[in-house]
């Protein structure tokens, strides 16, 4: 969530910033809200001021011998009791406005970080560096068709158990989606990360504090009879295991590496990625996520990127890392690098891990602040795909098909599967 104090006193610079994501916006409106929220604050800290004055004074004059029910005690009392009742009303007008300034600020996207590139759309991105040596060969095939062949998914029967984006993993495709699960994670808590294993139903706080609501509640399924919706991304549970909290800057930064099913509807998508792991309704994933001081918050964008890239490199996957310019960001990102794995089957990269700095941004919303000396600040959030594993999967199918119908694999995960090559049937 944006800063109300930038809303008062600068929102010029909100408008040029969410300008260079292609939002036009006309903020005044919001800005005197934000203003006449704060007069109406110090109003009323000023009453407060006063009628603790009073209410001392009362003190006071009863000590010097003053009745207490004598007539000049019973004014002041009377003063102070007038003075509650238009505090009592002020609170009342601040919460009313303060509840409509939230909902307003809370659907407006971050500002794009000054590193950002300024670009329209996905087409301005900018590539950034390049790994591997990707196959080129006539006649790959895709995914899902090895996928098949070798009895590693079931659609048809998926779509009787739920609909349609939905897969059944079986025997060997069970399997190795089980092993890159274990080998992410075991990588990932080599270079320092903590293995969590969050809830998959989260509330509404949980995702309003992440940034997926109010916007994208379409995108999300919803239980019908409790506040609880299927998460989207781990990245929603890890916000919110520090909801609320004010965390020592000694114990900084904090980093995360977990596992969860993800559930989106993919509105919007329909007709595109039909068959195959790419877009489903129901996929894994291991996010990574830290929680930083704001001027290690860089640094870290680095080093997580360079923690989910070395997934693909120990995978021999090759790809390509971009820097999305500032109208193709996340909602709540403020700078974004994607991470695009080659598909040798369809002869192009597809994204594979999208790992964002968010600044201050979750944190806001989330109330999260880091302690350091007397003084508290919010402290900056940052996160990662550290893989898709469905998507990961199609890359290890589409880049390790072999002439004679098998797929080898990474030795990595040989330790995983007991073995380094996927067979046909016998």
């Amino acid at each position: 969530m944006l800063d109300q104090r930038l809303l008062r006193d600068n929102p010029e610079l909100i408008s040029q910033q969410l300008g260079r994501r292609g939002l036009v916006l006309d903020l005044s409106d919001l800005q005197a809200i934000a203003r006449r929220e704060r007069d109406l604050e110090e109003q009323r800290s000023a009453l407060q001021a006063e009628g603790n004055r009073i209410g001392k004074e009362v003190g006071q004059r009863i000590q010097g011998g003053a009745s207490a029910s004598g007539p000049e005690v019973q004014e002041l009392r009377e003063q102070g009791n007038r003075i509650k009742h238009e505090v009592a009303a002020l609170e009342e007008q601040e919460k009313a406005l303060e509840q409509q300034l939230r909902q307003q600020l809370l659907a407006l996207p971050n500002l794009p970080s000054p590193l950002t590139p300024d670009g329209r759309d996905e087409a301005d991105n900018v590539v950034v560096r390049e790994w591997g040596d990707p196959r080129r060969e006539p006649g790959l095939q895709e995914h899902w068709e090895i996928a098949d062949r070798l009895g590693l998914i079931d659609t048809e029967r998926s779509t009787r158990i739920a609909q349609s984006r939905f897969v059944t993993l079986l025997g060997q495709g069970a399997r190795l989606e089980r092993a890159l699960i274990s080998f992410m994670l075991d990588l990932h808590g080599t270079k320092g990360y903590l293995e969590v294993l969050p809830p998959v139903l989260v509330n509404t706080a949980s995702l309003t504090g992440s940034g997926q609501l109010p916007k994208f509640a379409e995108e999300s399924f919803r239980c019908a009879d409790d506040d609880l919706w299927l998460t989207p991304t781990a990245e929603v549970p890890l916000t919110s295991l520090h909801r609320d909290e004010v965390i020592p800057a000694d114990q900084l930064p904090i980093r995360y590496a977990a596992y969860s099913p993800c559930f989106r509807r993919e509105a919007g998508s329909y007709g595109r990625d039909t068959r195959g792991l790419i877009r489903l309704h129901q996929f894994n994933k291991v996010e990574l996520y830290w929680f930083c001081r704001p001027e290690e918050s860089e640094a870290a964008h680095e080093q997580l990127t360079r923690d989910a890239e070395a997934v693909l490199e120990a995978l021999e996957l090759p790809y390509r890392r971009l820097e999305l310019c500032s109208g193709d960001l996340g909602f709540s990102a403020a700078r974004t690098y994607d991470l695009e794995v080659w598909l040798a089957g369809a002869g192009t990269y597809r994204e594979i891990s999208s790992c964002s700095t968010c600044s201050d941004f979750q944190a806001r919303r989330a109330a999260i602040r880091m302690k350091e000396g007397k003084g508290t600040q919010l402290l900056h959030t940052l996160n990662g795909s550290g893989l898709a594993i469905g998507r990961t999967m199609a890359a290890l199918l589409e880049n390790g098909q072999q002439a004679d119908g098998s797929v080898r694999l990474p030795a990595v995960l040989a330790p995983y599967l007991g073995h380094d090559r996927l067979l046909p049937p016998a």
